[in-house]
């Protein structure tokens, strides 16, 4: 449940997170000594494995991943991890020439790490400490992190040849779960997890969707999960595909006994009572706090009001920096450090939000939520999450036209979710990828599982209008005037608000520029960027040479001026669910002046097609001398399962024909 800022997708840079676990990273083969030591018999078994067919793309085998994990009487963890990789592709050199292990220095000690490598030539490699380098993760929003990694180049890499890591970290956990996945990115040939536990204690597990495979109890406390020939998860030629870590098999382990680690049983309700534990009077207020929170409510006296000086407040005023050391990757700071310091994660800015509200007398309680829709899971109760959010509880029959993202709990209780850490998103609303997901609503021994809504479309709105002059030598030119509304235009406030001039120009560019060859921009204006409660605006005259395609007397026109809506999909069988993004409405309505001495010879036909999670209609018209289109394009779902493929390709066709169809002008004189 480490605290992770979502970026804006059009102009901040991504980045990858590791969670003390093996992960492989782009980098090129360096040399290194030829080992005296031959590399372990557990390496060299592997990588005498035979292997089945595997598809012709497949890069690269894990032949090997033995996990152990063992918790000791006095509650300290000990993590020992065997993986051994074959390379089958050139591709699979850059991602496993080099082999890393992160761990937190406060809570972990990485008591060993090696690594090996055998060549396709036979010789063998062995990596020691000087072989190796540490440091901290590049990137990010931390102000600092105790978050260390360490780098094992592997030598000698290259199609044939054999790659295994193998660490051990001892851990002070702060919560008895355990979270293994078991399946990864390349196909798994043998894969085991062994637990042991002390005497005394018990466990409990479930896994994310259908079990792949059953445990088997051996004596003295041992669980063993053992697999073969575990599928990969490989979404590289899969458009609209969720996160690959929502579709991996995840099995989330609950231990008790004698840890002296917070222990959540195996329930929803358990983490939340970890979390009401570990937030105890954080959120409490103090004088500074209730005087701010006096001034922003000031002379309000509707809760909506109320609520949203307040969040937008918190949004953005408050920075989002992060300070997490040890247990600070869970709890959050004391809501008069977040106020005077003007700074926190994604939980500091739930906590300080909920003591604001406290203090003008309303309540905000913290909602654990995960960017990746299907990592939370209603039936597998877990931590694998990476953000927290508020959860606004409401008056009883207050309802508002502002409040969309509306949760009703089993208590009876209608909350409403609120991100503080989105800035450019309006109060009331919800980021698209948080919707339809799952959240863990922290209310103690209360707290319980809730699906987060799916907005109606008209929530997320584009809407394009343009007047357009086409001349006889074919060029376009004239008007045009965007609006955005709710999250759909939250990209788009980032970069006009902090964006520089070319990365403004750069967006607009990369928009029109599917649709027209040459153009030129002037006049460009931009209206309510940082009003978060007003449509954004950008309107701009263009000019466009080259527009028409001529066939003689004939002059062929298309009515779609800008705005590709469309998908990009392939034909393959479709196994896994389809990640449509964001419910969103899309309107355009443009007019083409006609050149002089032409007419309308032809019209596209008027489309219209329901497929129940999306609709789409267009038509064109010829009225006083202008070709008018019209069309709305609308998206009630943001996910499908694999089942609908073939009605997604239905439409993508159905809009790919519309976009790309042609008026046809004919000389009359």
């Amino acid at each position: 449940m480490i605290c992770r800022k979502r970026f804006p997708r059009l102009h901040l840079r991504a980045r990858h997170v590791v969670a003390g676990s093996v992960f492989l990273l782009l980098a090129s083969t360096s040399a290194c000594m030829y080992a005296k030591t031959k590399v372990p018999d557990w390496v060299v078994q592997a990588a005498a494995e035979s292997l089945p067919n595997y598809p012709p793309k497949t890069s690269a085998v894990i032949l090997l991943n033995d996990e152990q994990f063992t918790v000791n009487a006095q509650g300290e963890t000990i993590k020992h991890v065997r993986t051994v990789w074959k390379l089958l592709r050139p591709k699979a050199r850059k991602d496993i020439s080099e082999v890393a292990v992160g761990y937190r220095r406060t809570r972990d000690k990485l008591v060993s790490m090696r690594a090996w490598s055998i060549g396709p030539d036979g010789k063998q490699y062995s990596l020691e400490d000087k072989d190796m380098r540490e440091a901290d993760p590049e990137g990010g929003y931390e102000l600092y992190s105790d978050y260390r990694i360490r780098y094992a180049m592997a030598p000698a890499v290259d199609v044939g040849s054999i790659v295994a890591l193998e660490y051990e970290i001892t851990s002070h956990p702060f919560v008895s779960d355990f979270i293994w996945y078991a399946q990864d990115n390349y196909p798994i040939r043998q894969q085991r997890l062994l637990l042991t536990l002390p005497e005394g204690s018990t466990y409990k597990s479930s896994w994310r969707g259908e079990a792949p495979v059953e445990a088997r109890n051996l004596e003295h406390g041992k669980t063993v999960w053992e697999m073969s020939d575990v599928p990969a998860v490989d979404v590289e030629d899969v458009p609209m595909s969720p996160s690959p870590r929502t579709l991996m098999s995840r099995l989330d382990i609950h231990y008790t006994g004698l840890s002296p680690a917070f222990t959540t049983e195996g329930t929803w309700s358990g983490i939340g009572k970890w979390y009401e534990q570990l937030a105890e009077n954080r959120n409490s207020s103090n004088d500074r706090i209730a005087e701010k929170a006096r001034e922003l409510t000031a002379g309000k006296t509707d809760f909506a009001d109320r609520a949203q000086a307040i969040g937008e407040f918190v949004q953005q005023r408050i920075r989002y920096v992060a300070v997490e050391i040890g247990v600070g990757g869970f709890q959050p700071h004391a809501a008069s450090e977040i106020f005077s310091h003007e700074y926190g994660d994604c939980k500091d800015k739930a906590t300080l939000f909920s003591a604001m509200m406290k203090a003008a007398g309303m309540r905000s309680t913290w909602l654990m939520v995960d960017f990746s829709r299907g990592t939370i899971a209603p039936d597998s109760p877990s931590i694998a999450a990476n953000h927290m959010i508020a959860a606004i509880e409401l008056p009883e029959g207050y309802s508002s036209s502002r409040l969309h993202s509306i949760v009703t709990a089993k208590s009876g209780k209608r909350y409403l979710i609120f991100d503080p850490t989105s800035e450019k998103t309006p109060f009331g609303q919800l980021e698209s990828e948080l919707q339809g997901g799952y959240g863990l609503l922290m209310e103690g021994a209360a707290s319980e599982i809730i699906q987060l809504p799916v907005l109606s479309p008209e929530n997320n709105l584009v809407r394009r209008t343009a007047s357009f002059h086409l001349d006889n030598a074919g060029v376009l030119s004239g008007t045009v005037m965007e609006t955005r509304s709710g999250d759909i235009a939250k990209d788009w406030r980032y970069v006009y608000t902090y964006g520089t001039l070319k990365q403004q120009e750069a967006i607009r560019d990369s928009v029109l520029g599917r649709d027209l060859t040459s153009f030129q921009l002037t006049d460009v204006k931009v209206e309510n960027a940082a009003s978060l409660l007003k449509d954004l605006t950008v309107s701009y005259r263009i000019e466009a040479d080259h527009f028409v395609q001529h066939a003689g007397n004939l002059l062929m026109v298309r009515p779609r001026v800008i705005g590709s809506t469309g998908y990009t999909l392939n034909h393959k069988k479709r196994e896994i669910p389809i990640d449509l993004g964001e419910s969103k409405l899309v309107q355009d309505e443009y007019e083409i002046e006609l050149p002089a001495g032409y007419a309308v010879d032809e019209l596209p036909a008027p489309v219209k097609v329901d497929m129940g999670f999306a609709e789409y209609e267009s038509q064109s018209e010829v009225k006083d001398g202008k070709l008018h289109y019209k069309r709305t394009y609308t998206v009630r779902d943001v996910m499908l399962p694999a089942s609908k493929y073939k009605d997604l390709q239905q439409l993508a066709g159905v809009i790919e024909n519309d976009e790309q169809s042609m008026a046809i002008l004919k000389k009359v004189n």
